[in-house]
């Protein structure tokens, strides 16, 4: 359905969960896929077994809570591929699950290094290497906790709600030269980083009949949001925060 030959699509968070699923859909749409992750093990891994399927990648470790990390890895995608055509916003920090009175500052701070200032910076220097190109699209990992903060996720919920503003304040700034910004808000989602959720019984009895659905999603059902906002038929779509939650926002 969707064609993403000569497209370079840089994935952050590819190791597992929605974002390797992601990495794997982009890659039979024909993208060259860059994987990346705090491992290189893990993304390695990741990388071989797309490239088993016949699919083009690369992997590139970074932190996203490091600055040098993030230079290093936008210079070398554009090194090694020449272009970033979709930045996909995905790693995520999320130490502290209670009280938000009891919050450690660390457990803050890591949190907010990660899914704030992360996502802020790489944007920023992949939206400057699109403007050079005059097109690129970036796609951010927000959260139904986002719009709707979630008991004992208080920090977590905090930068989600960031992400959504700061999705919106770019698609605004960056419209102007062919950059299209979107995020996609997932809902609970059978991923070992929503583990403290989806394997806790009594969270489970207290979060499903929230859902009109009733069940939490699998990372195939999250990913193709990503591919929708990313292709050409997204092409007048820009600064939306769309759940991807079996109707929890509703």
């Amino acid at each position: 359905m969707y064609d993403f030959n000569k497209k370079v699509v840089v994935i952050t968070g590819a190791s597992r969960g929605i974002g390797e699923t992601a990495a794997h859909q982009f890659a039979k749409a024909g993208a060259t896929v860059v994987v990346s992750s705090r491992k290189q093990d893990s993304i390695d891994q990741v990388a071989e077994d797309i490239r088993k399927l016949g699919g083009k990648t690369h992997a590139i470790v970074c932190h996203n809570g490091d600055k040098t990390s993030r230079e290093r890895l936008i210079s070398q995608v554009v090194e090694q591929c020449g272009r970033i055509d979709v930045l996909i916003n995905n790693a995520a920090a999320n130490p502290y699950f209670g009280p938000v009175l009891d919050t450690g500052y660390d457990a803050m701070k890591k949190t907010i290094e990660v899914n704030i200032e992360g996502y802020f910076h790489l944007s920023q220097l992949a939206g400057q290497q699109m403007k050079k190109q005059g097109s690129g699209v970036i796609i951010n990992t927000a959260s139904v906790n986002g719009a709707d903060p979630a008991p004992m996720q208080g920090i977590y919920s905090v930068t989600k709600t960031a992400i959504m503003a700061m999705t919106r304040s770019f698609a605004k700034e960056c419209a102007a030269h062919g950059i299209r910004v979107n995020a996609v808000l997932p809902g609970l989602t059978d991923t070992k980083f929503a583990s403290a959720l989806t394997q806790n019984e009594a969270m489970l009895k207290m979060i499903l009949p929230q859902i009109p659905m009733g069940r939490m999603a699998q990372p195939e059902e999250i990913a193709p949001a990503y591919l929708f906002l990313a292709s050409d038929q997204a092409g007048y779509i820009t600064g939306v925060n769309l759940p991807v939650d079996g109707g929890f926002l509703a």
